[in-house]
């Protein structure tokens, strides 16, 4: 985290994150479609990329979402290979643009 300030990125943890998101953006199910690069992710997919750009880890999207972090790794590399990106960072970023946050 340290480093990442130093870095000039902004650290929240994921609760003050999402509760900073929910004042202000859509709640989980509003998640907007007509997107083609979103329209190739699955519900659960969206529900995990939501997560992890919020910054959630993945031991906390996998108790979020009742599965293993396992499961989530391989949400994460599916959802970063379909809308080729390469990083969890640059996904967070991509949500963003779109406010999926």
């Amino acid at each position: 985290a340290i480093r990442r300030v130093a870095g000039g990125d902004a650290v929240f943890s994921p609760r003050l994150a999402g509760f900073v998101l929910d004042a202000f953006g859509a709640a989980a199910g509003d998640i907007a479609t007509g997107d083609d690069e979103l329209d190739r992710l699955s519900a659960r997919e969206r529900e995990v990329m939501r997560l992890i750009a919020r910054g959630y880890s993945y031991r906390e999207v996998a108790s979020e979402l009742f599965i293993s972090i396992k499961t989530v790794e391989t949400h994460v590399s599916a959802v970063l290979r379909k809308l080729q990106l390469s990083s969890r960072h640059e996904l967070t970023r991509w949500a963003a643009a779109r406010r999926l946050l």
